[in-house]
């Protein structure tokens, strides 16, 4: 039987698609290109999936159909197909020779194997008590196997219960995750001739840029390290477009992505916060340098999601309208880290540093040459579109695996830099300041920056006034 390696792209022009099967070939047989799986209708693909006495299916090819295949059907359904093979396989050895006990065992340790491999990838899918109950009805018929020896029940055992710890772990997680940090206006000082002389700020807690540079780090890679594969098949293949990327209502939040987007939105907004809030234009560019010191370091680094939150940041309204600050900042570092994230070209130069970054990553010897942190939203994008573009069925009813090759490609590099483990030690101090500290919103901002620096023009005359006194009323 032909194996299913993977390659780094088998998506050209045509990757619509447009396979058409060899002379000869059933509709219903896979069909294969240079010795890969492209495509194929489910029931072969799950066939593909199922170890038999002389194949085992290779990881990638199970990490990818498990992957892909959810968007077709429910994995506990996949769970019932596979056990309805072992009982048939089961049955045919089940002859009472000697012979057939051998590979009867021998059946049964590469479906545990099997098993394994998917409860360690993706134990999520375990959440359903359907899919739990597959799983212990597959564990007792692979039991019976080989009741004499103890070590397969062991095995059983043990990756049950490996999948309940993680279940439960998870389940923790979701419900004391983070409060949604909400941006606040601190009235005290905003509307106000002087700031408080008390009042912290970041270069209070950390005037290091490296410093803080590898505290973000930090976070990015715990944040990082809650996202799953599933997840992130499970956003892309459920959201009616990217202009409007929220999951349907029928499909199940996806908390840690909700709550790794919120955390480039809050840097954002801390940064901005941290500028607007400096009533001394002095004090204001010093925390302006600051800032493009840390995402400098950030790039270095490897952290691009952290480094294009402070360049959002710096370019909110509120902040890029101070022009008197801005004209006293040393902005040529601050261009370079623009020309980095320049959008024209789709990206083309950040896709280079990232390429860069992954070259790096594959021939580093150290935990700080593994780091590669990815723009989080140009990295769901790209899955999307990748998912829309190219269709999940031929025209011949095959499911165009070759499109999930390149998906489950992405998303295996994906996992590779959120499983490296963080060389620098984390600072409460500096952790906590970054998590809890106030933001204001963009209302407080605006305002902000007119308390710092007076309108330009007619149009923001009218929105100060407008905003001041908005404020004060709710106050």
């Amino acid at each position: 039987m032909p194996q299913t390696p993977i390659f780094p792209s088998m998506l050209g022009s045509t990757c619509s698609g447009q396979v058409q099967p060899e002379m000869g070939e059933r509709c219903g047989d896979p069909i294969y290109q240079d010795g890969s799986l492209v495509s194929g209708s489910l029931e072969v693909l799950i066939e593909r999936l199922m170890p038999t006495l002389d194949y085992y299916p290779m990881r990638t090819y199970i990490f990818t159909f498990l992957l892909s295949a959810r968007v077709f059907i429910h994995p506990y359904e996949i769970l019932a197909k596979v056990g309805q093979m072992c009982v048939k396989q089961k049955q045919q050895l089940e002859s009472g020779s000697e012979t057939d006990k051998a590979k009867l065992k021998s059946f049964a340790a590469k479906i545990i194997q099997l098993l394994r491999e998917w409860t360690e990838t993706f134990p999520f899918d375990f959440q359903d008590e359907r899919a739990r109950k597959e799983l212990r009805d597959i564990a007792q018929r692979i039991t019976q196997c080989d009741e004499e020896n103890s070590t397969i029940k062991k095995s059983i055992s043990q990756m049950t219960q490996n999948v309940l710890l993680t279940l439960s772990t998870r389940g923790q997680f979701q419900e004391i995750r983070e409060k949604i940090r909400q941006p606040v206006c601190d009235k005290s000082t905003i509307l106000k001739a002087k700031p408080q002389s008390s009042q912290k700020d970041i270069l209070s807690v950390c005037s290091d840029p490296l410093i803080l540079a590898q505290q973000l780090t930090t976070i990015e890679l715990e944040r990082l390290g809650n996202i799953y594969p599933e997840d992130l098949m499970q956003i892309i293949s459920h959201m009616d477009s990217w202009d409007n990327h929220k999951c349907r209502s029928d499909v199940t939040k996806t908390y840690n992505l909700e709550a790794y987007d919120n955390w480039f939105n809050c840097l954002s907004m801390l940064v901005a916060t941290e500028i607007c809030k400096v009533m001394k234009k002095k004090q204001r560019t010093r925390v302006m340098e600051f800032f493009i010191d840390v995402a400098r370091e950030c790039f270095n680094i490897g952290n691009f999601n952290s480094m294009m939150a402070i360049i959002s940041g710096m370019n909110l309204s509120p902040v890029a309208r101070l022009k008197k600050t801005w004209s006293k900042v040393k902005t040529a570092k601050f261009d370079v880290l623009e020309h980095h994230m320049d959008p024209s070209s789709n990206f083309c130069n950040y896709r280079t540093a990232l390429q860069g970054a992954t070259q790096r990553c594959q021939s580093a010897n150290s935990s700080r040459e593994k780091i590669v942190i990815p723009v989080f939203n140009l990295f769901i994008k790209d899955l999307f579109f990748l998912h829309k573009i190219h269709s999940n069925l031929l025209p011949n009813g095959h499911i165009n695996f070759k499109k999930f090759w390149e998906i489950s490609r992405q998303i295996h590099d994906f996992l590779t830099w959120k499983q490296v483990e963080c060389p620098f030690e984390k600072d409460r101090k500096i952790q906590t300041y970054l998590l809890t500290t106030p933001i204001y919103t963009e209302e407080a901002l605006f305002l902000a920056s007119f308390e710092n620096e007076g309108p330009d023009n007619h149009m923001e005359k009218d929105s100060w006034k407008t905003l001041r006194s908005t404020l004060l009323n709710r106050a």
